[in-house]
């Protein structure tokens, strides 16, 4: 038999694991994971609600995960290498893994946007985040350490 959840039901999580430097400015980003809750385990769903002025994370790309958006509700602003484009609902975006691709999502409107995230999981990964001195290194697939571009953890 099939699992099947009703997202609603699910606790929602705030704010980041980001060192504080870096921590500010997600308190208003809801990510209620889908995929564990149904067992699954090579790749994972959110389904992420930001208010507005949220962000969903700061400006990074993947050396060896694939990501995928696709707009539920509202509208969200991708910053990338690209520049800025509005993302409206029944619009989907990606960033193949290994692209430097620097990207985030932002809610610049007056309401809340609603989108399904979704992303391959390396057991090993490295994330980096241009313009910031910081990388997430990820070894295990659920331990990631966020440090310095030169490697020196965060406090």
């Amino acid at each position: 038999m099939a699992n099947v959840i009703d997202p609603s039901t699910l606790e929602g999580r705030r704010g980041t694991g980001y060192p504080k430097p870096f921590a500010e400015g997600f308190a208003g980003r809801l990510k209620r994971a889908l995929t564990g809750p149904l067992g699954l385990t090579q790749f994972g769903v959110n389904l992420t609600t930001l208010e507005p002025g949220a962000m969903s994370a700061l400006r990074h790309w993947h050396e060896k995960e694939d990501e995928f958006c696709y707009v539920l509700e509202g509208e969200i602003t991708l910053v990338s290498e690209e520049g800025e484009q509005i993302l409206k609902p029944g619009m989907a975006v990606a960033f193949p893994a290994g692209e430097p691709n620097g990207h985030h999502l932002i809610n610049r409107s007056d309401r809340p946007a609603v989108y399904l995230e979704i992303g391959t999981r390396a057991a090993d990964e490295r994330a980096h985040y241009p313009g910031l001195d910081l990388m997430a290194v990820k070894t295990g697939v659920a331990t990631v350490l966020f440090t310095h571009t030169d490697g020196t953890p965060y406090d």
